[in-house]
């Protein structure tokens, strides 16, 4: 794992990137719509202009979900990224959601005809810089396991989806003129517009449900819980441990993982526990950038977690460090 302070200037490095192109983009789309009178380009300039706020606030915040984790923070700050990450999803949401009404409001007044041929040049040229901006996140971040810089290269997938779509859409749409669907020209650019917004909504939803997730301490997907399952039953059954219960929790970009077990005999040993977790540690760690872990012996077959603690014996396979 990279070393805390490398990892914050990496993602701070990967956000104010990001911050400059998108304020680029911003201006530029604006401008844009401007000049061309499109409804889809206007869309495009308040969306990455509504990404600029949460940058800011995200760029100021950062330092804090690398703080080391503590008894008074025992999870760190890392539900303050997962709270950001909603707050940015509602505002993308309601900036498409907004957007797409008055795109749908123009249309019922008759529509507005548009230059196919200029908004396809400006945004196939819009989406190459969105696409080489993308590549150099993706590589700075191949490091990195951060939910903000995966947030933010979904917006830059979202944006080069939408620029290179527009452009292939727009130069398309001056042949309409020649075929039955002649009728539907004026209306283009806002049909294109809401088609967008449903293009992107589920990708949206599922960052926004992830977070929420993380907020609450939710457990994670069934894979993940597979992959926990699948690393660790191997090792535990080389010590005839027997698994009961898992409890996995994310909070933003890392694991919390209590794997409670039995064993048949009357006595454990301490050497053994300590064995089995360091294996179990070393492995989580080469499947999940971010995992703390502990295994837990514990008597009852119905596990409470909260009453197993009470009664149990355990050894965090790693111990709480600077995230």
């Amino acid at each position: 794992m990279p070393k805390p302070r490398n990892t914050l200037k990496n993602e701070t490095t990967i956000l104010w990137i990001s911050f400059v192109a998108g304020l680029g983009c911003a201006v530029v789309e604006l401008l844009g719509a401007i000049y061309t009178h499109s409804e889809s380009v206007l869309m495009d300039a308040a969306y990455d202009a509504s990404e600029l706020i949460i940058i800011i606030l995200t760029l100021f915040l950062t330092p804090l979900f690398h703080k080391p984790i503590s008894e008074k923070h025992p999870y760190g700050f890392l539900q303050v990224e997962s709270i950001f990450i909603i707050i940015k999803s509602f505002m993308l949401l309601s900036v498409t959601v907004g957007l797409s009404v008055s795109s749908i409001q123009t249309a019922l007044s008759g529509g507005n005809h548009v230059n196919g041929g200029q908004i396809s040049l400006f945004q196939l040229c819009l989406g190459l810089f969105c696409l080489a901006i993308y590549l150099l996140m993706r590589h700075l971040n191949r490091s990195l396991s951060s939910p903000t810089v995966h947030a933010e290269l979904l917006g830059w997938k979202l944006d080069i989806s939408y620029s290179l779509g527009l452009s292939i859409a727009f130069f398309l749409s001056q042949f309409l003129s020649i075929t039955p669907l002649a009728f539907l020209a004026p209306y283009f650019d806002q049909i294109v517009a809401v088609a967008v917004v449903l293009f992107m909504l589920p990708e949206n939803l599922s960052m926004l449900w992830q977070a929420i997730q993380d907020v609450f301490l939710f457990a994670p997907g069934d894979d993940i819980t597979d992959q926990v399952k699948e690393i660790c039953e191997p090792i535990l059954a080389q010590y005839q441990f027997e698994p009961l219960f898992y409890d996995i929790t994310r909070t933003g970009r890392r694991l919390w993982i209590s794997v409670y077990f039995q064993i048949a005999q009357d006595a454990l040993s301490i050497q053994a526990l300590q064995n089995a977790s360091t294996q179990v540690r070393s492995a989580l760690s080469e499947q999940f950038d971010s995992c703390t872990s502990e295994l837990i012996v514990t008597t009852d077959h119905a596990v409470d977690p909260a009453y197993a603690r009470c009664m149990s014996v355990s050894i965090p396979s790693n111990e709480p460090e600077a995230l």
